[in-house]
C-alpha cells in the first residue's frame, strides 16, 4: 500500500523478535486516522521518537496488522506549533491550571500537617510530571501525560468532593492522587520506553514506598499513613489489574474510580473510530 501522508508518532515500543531482529511498534495519527504499525529492523537507539513526523513509502497490511521496513520509513522533524499535526499529540497542561486546582483543593483541607506536604509536593512534582508519559500506549502516552492524568484526577476530585454525601478525608485522596503514579518517573524514560524498574519493582511499589517515607519523615501518625498508602496500593481497583490490595475505604474507592474515569476516557479519546481498545475490552464508536 503506497503512502504519502504525514503522521505524528503518538507512542513507541521497542521489541526484539525471536530471531534477534529489533523492531518497533508505533502508534501514529494524522487528522483523518490513527493506527498501530510494526516497523522492522529498527534498533532501540534509532528514530523516530514520540512527537516526530513520519511518512511511509509502503505499508503491508495482513489481516489488519500493519507493518513496514525501516527503509520504507521516512523520519521528519519535530513539528512546530504552526504545523497542522502539532495538536494531534496532546500537550502538557499549563502551570496556572495545576496551581488553580491545587489551590481549590487546599481550601477544603483541615489537617495542617498533611496540607503542608500537599503544598510541598504539588510544587515539586509539576516539573518531572510534565516530562514523562503516564503509559506506553494505554492512556496519556505522551510527554507530559503523567501531569495531565494527575491533573485530571485532582480536578475531578475538586468537583466531586463538595457533593459527596459521606465523610471523606480529602487530604488522603489528594496525596494518593499526587503520588499514585509517581513511580512512572522511574518506570519509563521520557520517551515512554520501559526501564528495568518497570519489571523489577513496578510503579505502585515505587509510589507507595516514596510516599510512605515522606509521611514517616514528616512525623505523620502511623495509622494515618496506612490509610493514605492504602489508597495508593489500591488505585488499580482489582488484583487482576495489578493492585496488591483492593479498595476498602471511602478514600481508596474514590481514588480508584477517578483514576478509571481519567484513564478510560483518555483511551477513547486517543484511539480511532471502531478501533479495539483492549483496556475497555471493546471497540469504540465515535460521532
Amino acid at each position: 500500500m503506497e503512502m504519502t501522508q504525514e503522521y505524528i508518532v503518538l507512542s513507541r515500543t521497542n521489541s526484539v523478535a525471536r530471531n534477534g531482529s529489533p523492531y518497533i511498534t508505533l502508534k501514529v495519527a494524522n487528522l483523518e486516522e490513527s493506527f498501530q504499525i510494526m516497523v522492522w529492523d529498527v534498533a532501540a537507539t534509532l528514530p523516530p521518537h514520540v512527537g516526530q513526523i513520519v511518512k511511509f513509502t509502503n505499508i503491508t497490511d495482513q489481516q489488519g496488522r500493519k507493518s513496514a521496513r525501516f527503509n520504507e520509513l521516512i523520519c521528519g522533524d519535530m513539528p512546530l506549533d504552526s504545523h497542522p499535526l502539532y495538536n494531534v499529540l496532546p500537550r502538557p497542561i499549563k502551570r496556572e491550571q495545576w496551581n488553580d486546582s491545587i489551590s481549590k483543593l487546599l481550601s477544603y483541607c483541615t489537617d495542617n500537617s498533611l496540607t503542608s506536604i500537599i503544598s510541598k509536593y504539588a510544587e515539586i512534582l509539576f516539573d518531572p510530571y510534565s516530562k514523562y508519559p503516564a503509559a506506553t500506549s494505554v492512556h496519556h502516552a505522551f510527554k507530559g501525560g503523567l501531569l495531565n492524568h494527575t491533573y485530571q484526577m485532582l480536578h475531578l476530585l475538586e468537583g466531586m468532593y463538595p457533593v459527596l454525601p459521606y465523610k471523606v478525608k480529602i487530604e488522603r485522596c489528594i496525596l494518593a492522587i499526587l503520588f499514585h503514579d509517581y513511580g512512572k518517573v522511574y518506570e519509563y524514560t521520557k520517551e515512554g520506553e520501559a526501564t528495568e524498574d518497570f519489571y523489577l519493582l513496578g510503579h505502585i511499589y515505587i509510589s507507595a514506598h516514596k510516599l510512605h517515607n515522606e509521611l514517616e519523615n514528616a512525623g505523620i501518625d502511623a495509622k494515618e499513613i496506612k490509610r493514605i498508602i492504602h489508597c495508593v496500593l489500591a488505585h488499580h481497583g482489582q488484583k487482576d489489574f495489578g493492585s496488591p490490595v483492593v479498595p476498602c475505604s471511602q478514600e481508596a474507592l474514590i481514588v480508584n474510580f477517578i483514576d478509571n474515569i481519567s484513564a478510560k476516557t483518555a483511551s477513547i479519546d486517543e484511539n480511532g473510530n471502531m478501533e479495539k481498545v483492549f483496556s475497555l475490552d471493546t471497540h469504540i464508536v465515535k460521532d
